[in-house]
């Protein structure tokens, strides 16, 4: 990373708290910090010396030449962290890095969930923020996620718990008290993944991030790899604005990633036959489908295979859904991927959505068409246009209620009238004189 000079040259000194610290993220900071001289580490978890790997990290931060001390302790229990920082009488550094993550959609998502996502996370961000105040730190870093800055599929939980830690950070940073909170993507040492448009951050390239950030008392960052291009393409119908003025994102949506309109897959319906339309719609799919499982092109999606044995999940099969949504215009349903569960079934439902059973209708459009032109053609006084009106609004009323039982009279009706007969139409069942 390329970084201007830093306003200050930030360094562990005392006691630096680190939260989640025998994790495997956690464990890669603690060796960062014993590295650039910590004295003394405490590094917390539910198990702490029991969490697996503990002893072993214990020893190889004690040869960097740190103190260590591994506390059993849930951030979320207000007693239990007031008496562990009883216990630290040089605390300068909190690390906040506790938290867990429940994939699952708003439309599963419980009080239950929610709270379990924000107790570590948000909770124990809260406690550690009150419980600290009269301690001299010189850093208080709370380890928040991509999610929280521009949402993720399946992720509503976790987004909002980390956009608290985002809002903590700058209510600290307004009561002059030091803050950082970094809205990190996945790093290699973590099974997490922020979607198909983000690379896991090489451990050695993020910690020398965190120390930039550190030197420069940065607030709020984000610290993410991201394929832009890819990333538009996760939004067919503009990126968010937070990201929309960044020059990789505009020269993406300029070269046609991710702009519905270099797209009007509809568009390219007209005018084809149903072998080109169903050609036309299957393109579509195996892009989509592509596109969120994270592969450069649509040739890894076979037409005939499912999409569970290509790596489709509930998280993605919603986001499949709503890429297809966005780019043909279709309402469709959460389920999509299940009820049609390969890229060829899903194209014959399109058809049947986009298409349906236009043939048929089409007789029954052309007359009112004529209709309306014959109507646009007539000269109507104000009282005659407002009866036109009220009847034009009935008979919308009615095949918005009756289409099932009424509509196949009403078609041969229209399909066999002549002009003088469309005329008598207006003049009777539209009460215009």
């Amino acid at each position: 990373l390329n970084a201007p000079a830093p306003t200050t040259g930030w360094a562990p000194t005392g006691t630096t708290l680190i939260t989640g610290g025998t994790g495997a993220i956690g464990a890669q900071v603690a060796r960062w910090l014993a590295g650039r001289g910590a004295e003394h580490l405490v590094l917390t978890s539910r198990r702490g010396p029991d969490a697996p790997g503990a002893g072993d990290l214990r020893t190889e931060l004690e040869q960097l030449g740190a103190r260590v001390t591994i506390v059993a302790c849930d951030v979320a229990d207000r007693d239990a962290v007031r008496g562990l920082l009883d216990g630290i009488d040089d605390l300068t550094a909190v690390f906040h890095l506790a938290g867990t993550r429940d994939s699952g959609l708003l439309t599963g998502l419980t009080g239950a969930r929610l709270a379990a996502v924000a107790a570590g996370r948000a909770t124990g961000a809260r406690h550690l923020h009150e419980l600290t105040r009269d301690h001299d730190l010189t850093a208080f870093v709370l380890f928040s996620a991509l999610a929280g800055t521009l949402g993720s599929t399946g992720q509503g939980a976790y987004a909002a718990t980390n956009a608290y830690l985002d809002a903590l950070a700058d209510r600290r940073t307004a009561a002059g008290l030091p803050a950082t909170s970094i809205a990190w993507s996945g790093w290699a040492q973590s099974e997490a993944t922020d979607g198909p448009a983000t690379t896991p951050l090489p451990t050695p390239a993020a910690l020398t991030a965190l120390g930039q950030v550190l030197d420069h008392a940065d607030t709020r960052i984000v610290l993410a790899d991201i394929a832009w291009d890819r990333f538009t393409e996760q939004h067919p119908a503009g990126p968010p604005r937070l990201v929309s003025d960044l020059p990789a994102v505009r020269a993406a949506v300029a070269a046609g990633t991710g702009d519905p309109s270099s797209a009007p897959w509809l568009r390219r319906l007209d005018g084809l036959d149903p072998a080109e339309r169903d050609a036309v719609l299957l393109d579509l799919v195996r892009a989509q489908a592509a596109s969120v499982l994270g592969h450069p092109d649509s040739t890894a999606v076979e037409p005939d295979r499912a999409f569970k044995e290509l790596g489709f999940d509930s998280l993605t099969a919603v986001q499949l859904r709503n890429q297809i949504s966005v780019a043909t215009g279709v309402k469709l349903p959460a389920t999509l991927a299940f009820d049609h569960p390969n890229a060829r079934a899903l194209t014959a439902h399109l058809v049947g959505r986009i298409v349906g059973d236009s043939a048929a209708e089409l007789p029954l459009l052309a007359e009112v068409d004529r209709l309306a032109g014959l109507i646009a053609g007539r000269t109507l006084d104000k009282g005659a246009r407002s009866q036109l009106t009220a009847r034009l609004q009935t008979l919308l009323a009615d095949l918005h209620g009756t289409t099932e039982h009424s509509g196949d009279t009403v078609t041969e009706k229209l399909q066999s009238a002549s002009a003088d007969e469309i005329f008598d139409f207006i003049d009777t069942q539209l009460s215009v004189s």
